[in-house]
């Protein structure tokens, strides 16, 4: 009977011991950890170089550094910035170079230097092809700007009574008019105004591109003897001397050149490339060797006045250089 009893016993703790959960043994985990991104390394002595005029604010200056330090760092070029460049300067290594206006002679550099891509940035009289690319303008379509301004003038201006000083005996200027008159009759329509005077708006003075600082005034004036509540300075006879006199006369300006620090509470906004956009676009083809090509610039508002040009307005402003640079809306001029 004992016998029986014990051997039940080691049975029952047999079964007991079989079923337990056993633990799971721990297993070092063999996975490598993901690796962190890095920038590419320089090649050996592979470079890119920025050419930039002295005079350039330090803003912009700044601005067009650190974005081209960035693409060459991304692609593993060393980074240069020069005001000059001459073809003595030139050497096999140098892969890429962004020229801003004044032109240092890209054609001359570009036939010199046939294994290195040059990327013009509005610079007039370059033309694409080979190993030179070219960022256009606002200077290819002087329409788009001007008929918002006019757009924005109109819905701004007092009685819809809208100017612009323009460049006399310059087609462009001239286009430009015509798209601004169709600007501000997209917002207003027949535009007619409540009292007088009854001018024909909007008020157009053309001024020759070489006129003498001492006269540029007069032609302010004739906008101002005028009633003129906002004008658009065409971009060939802005000055910042010209422009803060326009500002002591209280009219509002539009324009496609920062104002000066002066007449910044007149100024409604800047209708401008966005050049960065336009270079970051590029970069990848330049650097692929793949040239010859000719990059739009688009367009941004910038220098924007919320005083002026409140948010809702500004959301208008925005949907309209959508439309205009889109093709969904036309200016109704051949630019």
């Amino acid at each position: 009977m004992r016998r029986t009893f014990t051997l039940s016993l080691l049975l029952i703790s047999l079964l007991v011991t079989a079923c337990a959960p056993r633990a799971t043994p721990t297993v070092p985990s063999t996975a490598a950890a993901t690796p962190t991104p890095r920038p590419t390394p320089p090649q050996a002595n592979a470079m890119a170089i920025l050419v930039i005029p002295a005079d350039l604010s330090d803003s912009l200056s700044k601005l067009y550094q650190k974005t081209i330090y960035d693409l060459a760092q991304g692609s593993g070029l060393h980074f240069q910035v020069r005001n000059s460049l001459t073809p003595a300067d030139l050497e096999p290594n140098l892969k890429v170079v962004v020229a801003l206006a004044p032109d240092p002679g890209i054609a001359a550099l570009a036939a010199a230097a046939p294994g290195t891509q040059f990327l013009s940035v509005d610079i007039p009289g370059v033309t694409a092809g080979g190993n030179i690319s070219t960022i256009g303008g606002a200077g290819d379509r002087p329409d788009i700007p001007a008929f918002l301004a006019g757009y924005l003038s109109a819905m701004l201006a007092t009685d819809y009574r809208t100017g612009m000083i323009g460049e006399k005996d310059s087609s462009s200027s001239d286009t430009a008019a015509q798209a601004l008159a169709n600007g501000r009759q997209y917002y207003c329509g027949l535009c007619n105004p409540v009292s007088p005077p009854w001018y024909p708006y909007p008020i157009v003075v053309n001024m020759p591109a070489n006129t003498a600082q001492g006269e540029v005034n007069a032609y302010s004036d004739a906008l101002h003897d005028r009633m003129v509540g906002v004008a658009y300075i065409f971009p060939t006879v802005q000055s910042p001397s010209q422009v803060g006199y326009i500002a002591s006369l209280g009219i509002w300006m539009i324009g496609e050149a920062p104002p000066p620090d002066n007449a910044r509470a007149n100024w409604v906004a800047t209708i401008q490339p966005d050049w960065i956009a336009a270079v970051q676009s590029a970069w990848s083809d330049i650097t692929a060797g793949n040239g010859g090509k000719s990059y739009p610039s688009p367009l941004t508002l910038t220098d924007i006045n919320p005083d002026l040009l409140t948010e809702g307005k500004q959301r208008l402003a925005q949907q309209m250089l959508d439309d205009l640079v889109a093709g969904r809306v036309g200016t109704g001029v051949q630019p």
